[in-house]
């Protein structure tokens, strides 16, 4: 090993100015054994750098390279695994964990030994050390050393350094001059100590001979003394001198500093008096304003708010610490606060009488329906109404609100003063205002749909009655009718006023809803296209008056009440009210729970006041889409799509806004409706009855849906609901495809495959010409469907002209099917060849020309003219005719070979029966 360590001190450490102090033969744990060195060096030049380099030897010669090198103060652990054992084995804890297995345990110890050293002396203690023996750390540190590295020979190479290269001459010199410098070493060395001896005497007598100079040296340094004890002397004179002058300066400095202090103070005080008169101060004419300004015209009004603005200035002003505590600004405030609560109170006054002035004036020139019609209308029983209708219905428009607006915008400025300084009269004005627009929209409104529900009955009026009711008592006729006129009267605008209209006159009336079932049954006056279109423009004018009415309150309420801005506080404005609808309860507001807090919002105050002012807008339109789906339930297709569009249209501009909420509301009660619709639709399918007399034909609510799917894509075009009727689609044609299964199950008259074949050839025309992708499966199914069963109805059907010659040759097929082989079956007995021309003889030309002639009769008692299939059923069964002629022919040749058997007709006759029969009917 020592020879190891001499040489790579030599070859690898010696070049880069190293010094090699420790060293151990390693290998990595655990794996396969490959031998390298672990060398622990210091630099010769300082700083000193300690590093651990592993060396291994060169595989292609005897020499040795560096392979990985870390720096000792990025060792952090040394793990030695096991202190009271001997164990090989140690970890070194640098970016991460090398495991080494040592040559031997000694060698270990005395590297980790040389580590510790090394941490002792250039480290202070930073490598922790885990599992190594106490003893051992004990041997290296003798006792009475600290902070230093004993034992070894660190310290010994610390003072070690290499000669140079004119010492080494030097000495080659020395020696040379010596002869007996090697082989004698003891007579070498002790003649350099007599010549050390010679030179040691000689430096002696030098020292002794300078004595004198010594002497000289010691006598200047005490005159040196003396002269700076002269000069301390005078230093202490002026140091008094200048201890008096300093007295006087300290205090013409104090004399200064209480001048500056003065100054100082004077300046501050003029800038806070300075400071109060421009923030504390009210002009005389704004005073004058805020006390017997005009609020009535546009000068005074400006005025005022000028005013008002200039006082919340003075009130806002930050005032600095000890204000508070003058009399001057406690009067001014005073007077402020006085001007405030004057100014406010004049404010909430007259904007008071103004919500009164112009509550009265549009009451007086609100819509109304003139009296003698309201209590001539529908009062007497049997009278024709249309004329009345036609006469006096009043313009379907709502009254526009922008004057009222326009003069109280002119007031928005000093509303929002009046909300940052009197809350609870911004609050009582805003209630005021609630209060008083809540009666006159609700007057305006009731009026308004009043109007729209007289003019949607007079549609059915024009119609000549079929909007009518089905036949009933007497009795239950003259209490609907007393219902519609009241105690008073009166046409009112609730759910019940319109929904029973009745048309007397007639004694046959129909049922005012239309159905798949009776529209196939309806005459062309009867789905007047007219009728519905008007229905669509009123419903469509009621939709369209009520948006930019909302949408003008709203703006005008963020505008006037300066509620768009920043969060605040609102005040319980509106109560909750629920309504009831089928499908539950429809909350008009949030809960009860959420009106015991404050509002987080102002967006949620604009909405409580909308809901307050509007709050007979959600109830009248749900009664006007009741009177609507009762005239005519195909009015829901209609509705869902004109409120579909006002409610995509409302949730762009604002989708919080209240008229947004309120047709969303609206648009679910319109949503039910037309499910309601097409639910009973289907029960009416369900509910279908037959003639078991007289032959199906087209079932009426197949004809129905045709008529149903045309209204629809036509009002569907385009529309922003397109999925609701897709759905609707589907229900409708399974329901359609179940029950025209069931009938034909059940149909006595008529075959099955018939009322099968004839109502799914009219379902796939009727899909085929609309082309609605949503039913493309169904479509193909109809026509898979009407396919089958005309074919299952021409086999079944031709069966019967050549009915034995049929049952005849199933027998010949049944016995080859049996094992019998085919030129074999003329040997049985029952189909033998005189039987065969036995069956032949049965049926001549003349035969099945009538066979035929008959069965085309048949076929035209049960087929319908509206589908027209007779020639292509009659053309089917000639193809499978034919099909059957040349299977016999088949069989016969097969079966009975050379027998020379043959029809008694050709094809060629069968073409003609087929073709003269078909042209004589």
């Amino acid at each position: 090993m020592t020879a190891i360590k001499h040489a790579l001190q030599r070859d690898i450490f010696t070049p880069n100015d190293e010094r090699l102090l420790g060293i151990v033969n390693v290998c990595k744990a655990g794996k396969k054994k490959k031998n390298c060195f672990l060398c622990a060096t210091v630099t010769t030049e300082r700083p000193v750098q300690v590093k651990v380099v592993k060396v291994k030897k060169s595989d292609k010669g005897d020499f040795y390279k560096r392979q990985q090198t870390w720096e000792l103060r990025d060792l952090t652990e040394v793990d030695a695994k096991d202190a009271s054992k001997e164990n090989p084995e140690f970890d070194l804890h640098f970016e991460k964990v090398y495991r080494w297995l040592a040559s031997s345990t000694a060698e270990k110890n005395s590297f980790i030994s040389c580590i510790w050293k090394l941490n002792q002396r250039y480290l202070r203690k930073k490598v922790e050390f885990v599992n190594v023996s106490s003893q051992l750390l004990e041997e290296s540190v003798p006792s009475g050393e600290s902070q230093s590295v004993a034992g070894g020979d660190e310290d010994a190479l610390d003072d070690y350094q290499e000669l140079s290269t004119r010492e080494e001459q030097d000495i080659e010199s020395m020696m040379e001059m010596c002869e007996y410098a090697i082989s004698n070493a003891e007579a070498f060395a002790e003649q350099l100590s007599k010549e050390l001896q010679v030179l040691d005497g000689a430096n002696i007598q030098s020292i002794m001979a300078s004595e004198k100079q010594v002497n000289i040296l010691m006598q200047l340094l005490d005159e040196a003394l003396s002269e700076v004890d002269t000069i301390e002397g005078k230093l202490s004179s002026y140091e008094e001198m200048l201890q008096s002058v300093k007295e006087q300066m300290d205090q013409i400095s104090q004399s200064n500093r209480l001048i500056q202090i003065s100054s100082t103070n004077n300046g501050k005080l003029l800038d806070e008096i300075q400071f109060l008169v421009n923030y504390m101060d009210l002009s005389k004419g704004h005073i004058r304003a805020l006390q017997d300004g005009d609020l009535t015209s546009p000068k005074g009004i400006e005025a005022c708010i000028n005013a008002s603005e200039a006082l919340l200035q003075c009130m806002n002003v930050a005032l600095r610490p000890g204000h508070e505590k003058l009399m001057a600004v406690t009067q001014q405030q005073l007077l402020f606060a006085e001007l405030r609560d004057t100014f406010a109170r004049r404010l909430t006054n007259h904007l008071n009488n103004v919500f009164v002035h112009q509550f009265n004036h549009f009451s007086h020139f609100k819509m109304t329906i003139p009296q003698f019609y309201r209590s001539s209308c529908l009062s007497l029983p049997g009278h024709d109404q249309s004329s009345t209708l036609s006469q006096h219905t009043a313009e379907l428009t709502l009254p526009k609100h922008s004057p009222l607006h326009r003069d109280l915008l002119r007031y928005a400025k000093l509303m929002e003063w009046l909300k940052n300084t009197h809350r609870e009269k911004y609050e009582g004005l805003s209630r005021t205002y609630v209060d008083y627009m809540s009666r006159l929209y609700e007057r305006e409104i009731k009026d308004f749909f009043e109007v729209a529900k007289i003019k949607m009955a007079g549609t059915t009026k024009e119609a000549k009655g079929k909007f009518a009711t089905l036949p009933r008592k007497e009795s239950a006729l003259k209490q609907e009718t007393e219902s519609l006129h009241g105690s008073s009267g009166k046409l009112t605008g609730s759910t019940s006023s319109l929904n029973k209209l009745t048309v007397q006159g007639s004694n046959s009336r129909r049922s005012q809803s239309s159905s798949l079932l009776d529209m196939g049954n309806m005459s062309a006056s009867d789905l007047d296209v007219a009728d519905r279109t008007k229905f669509d423009k009123i419903f469509e004018q009621v939709l369209s008056e009520l948006e930019p009415l909302c949408l003008a309150e709203q703006d005008f309420i963020s505008k006037f009440f300066k509620l768009q801005q920043h969060p605040t506080v609102a005040p319980p404005l509106a109560q909750p009210e629920t309504e009831e609808s089928d499908g539950g309860t429809l909350s008009r507001v949030p809960p009860q729970a959420e009106h015991r807090h404050s509002l987080s919002s102002e967006k949620d105050m604009v909405r409580l006041m909308m809901n307050k002012i509007f709050q007979s807008i959600e109830t009248e339109l749900n009664s006007l889409i009741a009177l609507g789906d009762k005239i005519d339930s195909f009015n829901s297709l209609y509705m869902l799509v004109k409120m579909s569009h006002h409610v995509w249209t409302a949730e762009n501009v604002d989708p919080a806004s209240y008229l947004s909420t309120t047709l969303g509301n609206v648009l679910v009660t319109v949503k039910r409706n037309f499910d309601k619709c097409i639910s009973g639709q289907i029960r009416q399918m369900e509910e279908v009855k037959i003639s078991k007399k007289s032959k199906v034909g087209i079932l009426p609510f197949v004809t129905g849906f045709e008529e149903f799917a045309e209204l629809a894509e036509t009002i569907f075009r385009n529309a922003e609901r397109r999925g609701d009727l897709d759905k609707a689609y589907v229900k409708l044609i399974r329901a359609v495809f179940m029950n025209v299964e069931k009938v034909a199950n059940e149909s006595q008259k008529t075959p099955r495959d018939v009322v099968m074949m004839e109502n799914f050839h009219h379902i796939f025309s009727t899909l085929s010409r609309l082309k609605i992708s949503c039913l493309d499966a169904e479509r193909r199914e109809a026509k898979h469907k009407y396919t089958d069963h005309l074919q299952s109805y021409v086999i079944n059907s031709l069966g019967q002209p050549l009915e034995k010659l049929n049952h005849f040759f199933e027998g010949v097929e049944a016995r080859v099917a049996q094992g019998v082989r085919e030129e074999e079956v003329s040997y049985q007995l029952a189909f033998n060849k005189q039987e065969l021309r036995k069956v032949i003889k049965e049926y001549p030309g003349k035969e099945v020309k009538k066979g035929l002639d008959n069965l085309y009769k048949k076929v035209d008692k049960h087929l319908c003219e509206e589908e027209s299939l007779l020639q292509v059923v009659w053309h089917s069964m000639q193809d499978e005719f034919i099909r059957q002629y040349k299977h016999f022919e088949d069989l016969i040749g097969r079966c009975y070979p050379g027998s020379g058997i043959t029809m008694e007709f050709t094809i060629q006759d069968m073409l003609e029966y087929f073709s003269s029969i078909a042209q004589s009917h």
